[in-house]
């Protein structure tokens, strides 16, 4: 056998091999497409409950411009805390990314403090949501806008 026909009929076979043999199927939905509001409603409603959001006892930290949208610095911090009243959990939203959920941390009184620093990739500006659940029940929120240079999600 010669050199160029073992070539040629190796990539006719590799080629059929690779190429599906069933119909031709739909292409997936654009990831980088903005999430449906709903789904962000839907992470703010399963973590928030019947609670009352309260504007006060956390605070964010992060840019109002962000050059770099592949890793913006986000810094959460919730009231001192001690054995009997302790922030539980705490998660950022990021309101129009394709998932809105960026992050979730737990707590234990032990920690000593409930601070978190992170960086997110962000798909554009919007409004990143902070929101703590307490030990006592109580969930605290801190919201920030950002606008973003460039698209961090496709990069």
């Amino acid at each position: 056998m010669k050199r160029r026909d073992f070539v040629t009929h190796s990539v006719a076979l590799g080629g059929a091999l690779v190429l599906p043999g069933g119909p031709a199927r739909a292409a997936p939905a654009n990831p980088l497409a903005p999430t449906n509001p709903a789904e962000f409603k839907r992470a703010m409603g399963e973590f928030v409950g019947t609670a009352r959001l309260l504007e006060s006892g956390l605070r964010m930290e992060l840019p109002v411009l962000a050059d770099n949208p592949g890793a913006v610095p986000v810094h959460v911090l919730t009231l001192p805390i001690s054995d009997s009243h302790y922030c539980k959990e705490l998660i950022v939203l990021a309101e129009l990314n394709p998932s809105p959920l960026a992050c979730r941390f737990s707590f234990s009184p032990a920690a000593g403090t409930a601070e978190a620093a992170v960086r997110l990739r962000l798909s554009q500006s919007q409004t990143i949501h902070a929101l703590a659940r307490m030990s006592d029940g109580k969930v605290l929120v801190a919201r920030q806008a950002i606008t973003v240079a460039a698209s961090g999600c496709g990069m």
